[in-house]
């Protein structure tokens, strides 16, 4: 059941993506990893992949080992290249702030921020130093530091999760940190993972972006990417608009980061950003067939490629996946415009595909399309499916693996402008995840599934009224060797 083109873990766990960093022509990509978990084992170390096109990654092995300084294991963190040497440990070093728990301390488990560097373009870290370089003892949630640099203040920022709120610290050498300000929502759960970078929209103006984990269940929104656009002063953020959006409406794309995109010259282009996020959600991380039939937990969601663009709320993050995917097709299939009144079933039976077409419904008066959409995964005689649809009376749409077997039931739903009668539709289906593009990426989707190899049907259904899916298109997708070790791949060629 191991996916055909996601990023998956070589082997045992794996949980959160860290921000990857680019370094000789090559993104470095982090992750939090349990080499013990098939035996029971705790605590995580970081392990590297490196890719060139975001989309196959080559295992590099693990860069911070876990329970190795008395300081505890490795949590999510981030990474940044001091060109400088602002830290001492000489130019270009790599260095890692990582959240640590010592379980000795008191109170017991107190979290605190630690310096890893590398001077080995980031194959292997060493701590710098057995003490902390921020710690708070008084606040029980007090991880995840995302460090940038502040090239017009010359000094590094740090956004650190601290419960309901993200503090803001300033530092000359990444050692010192000052606290400077925060950023507080008690209405979004627990808040982890902050992100926070300056983006070029797509009609040229200049706009920061602050982005967090968050829970918003409790309000009928999603436990994913929160962000909001706003103003950045080097101490404090504020926000254009009170209420956050969403990178994502589904169940699974947690944890995630967001990158800057190069250009093959190396220089960084701010009209583009990639983002990763990690499949799974904490309500049910260990529930996965995967342990038996592959002897891993731990996938993500393709990797995206974030273009900022105004809408009538001001700007948002629309995402595509990531444009070097198309280069792993296998096989296309030109379906042309398919009309609808009812359902068709397509004469193809697929595990890993991509699925792209513009979708038209009837906005006659007399016989309007009530909804629209495709059914996946869907075994023969419509007993397991995921549905995909658009609401059209609701103004939204829908993902839902309640038909098949998956982590929990449910449906999930995001905001739909139906007036327009049309709307571009993209959809991923991988053996362990579907998602769902809408909208030229202004509303996405992801949901983590576990269809039966039986299970590879698809069917184009309208109800209330026709639809068409014109320019229909299918690509089957296949990375080879994506997800295998590097020792491996050198003996398997």
């Amino acid at each position: 059941m191991r996916p055909a083109f996601h990023f998956s873990v070589p082997d045992n766990w794996k949980n959160d993506p860290q921000r990857p960093i680019f370094l000789d022509g090559e993104y470095h990509y982090y992750y939090l990893y349990n080499a013990d978990y098939l035996a029971g084992g705790r605590g995580t170390a970081w392990r590297r992949a490196t890719t060139r096109d975001h989309v196959a990654f080559v295992d590099r092995g693990v860069a911070i080992e876990k329970f190795t300084d008395g300081n505890g294991d490795c949590w999510s963190g981030s990474l940044v290249v001091d060109v400088d040497d602002t830290a001492g440990y000489g130019r270009g070093a790599v260095i890692a702030l990582v959240t640590q728990a010592r379980t000795d301390q008191v109170p017991e488990g107190a979290q605190a921020q630690y310096l890893w560097f590398s001077t080995d373009g980031g194959a292997s870290f060493g701590p710098g130093g057995t003490d902390p370089v921020l710690a708070d003892p008084d606040i029980a949630e007090f991880r995840d530091p995302k460090v940038i640099w502040d090239a017009v203040r010359g000094r590094w920022f740090m956004a650190l999760a601290e419960g309901d709120r993200l503090g803001f610290y300033v530092s000359p050498d990444l050692a010192a940190w000052q606290r400077v300000g925060e950023f507080a929502r008690d209405d979004l759960g627990l808040l982890e993972c902050p992100d926070l970078f300056e983006m070029t929209a797509s009609d040229g103006s200049s706009h920061w972006v602050l982005g967090v984990s968050a829970n918003a269940k409790h309000r009928g929104l999603p436990a994913t990417y929160a962000y909001w656009t706003g103003a950045f002063d080097g101490a404090g953020f504020v926000p254009d608009a009170a209420e956050p959006r969403w990178l994502d409406w589904g169940f699974d794309f947690y944890g995630a980061v967001t990158y800057p995109h190069h250009t093959p010259t190396g220089d960084e282009d701010a009209t583009v950003r990639h983002a990763i996020g990690w499949a799974n959600f904490w309500d049910y991380p260990h529930n996965t067939p995967t342990l038996l039939t592959d002897g891993y937990n731990g996938d993500d969601m393709i990797v995206r490629d974030l273009r900022l663009v105004p809408d009538a709320g001001g700007y948002c993050l629309a995402s595509a996946p990531t444009s070097a995917l198309r280069d792993y097709t296998t096989r296309e299939h030109r379906l042309g415009d398919q009309e609808v009144d009812g359902h068709v079933d397509l004469p193809l039976h697929l595990a890993a595909y991509d699925l792209e077409c513009v979708i038209e419904w009837s906005v006659d008066a007399l016989t309007p399309t009530s909804e629209v959409g495709v059914d996946v995964c869907r075994a023969e005689g419509g007993t397991r499916f995921v549905g995909v649809g658009l609401d059209v009376g609701a103004a939204q749409v829908f993902l839902d693996r309640t038909m098949t077997i998956n982590p929990t039931r449910g449906r999930t739903r995001a905001p739909l402008d139906t007036s327009r009668g049309r709307v571009s539709f993209r959809m991923l289906v991988d053996r362990t995840s579907v998602e769902v593009f809408v909208d030229d990426g202004r509303s996405v989707q992801s949901h983590r599934v576990f269809p039966l190899p039986s299970d590879d049907g698809i069917r184009l259904y309208a109800r209330g009224g026709s639809a068409t899916f014109r320019d229909l298109m299918i690509r089957e997708l296949l990375v080879p060797e994506s997800s295998v070790p590097a020792h491996e791949s050198e003996e398997a060629r």
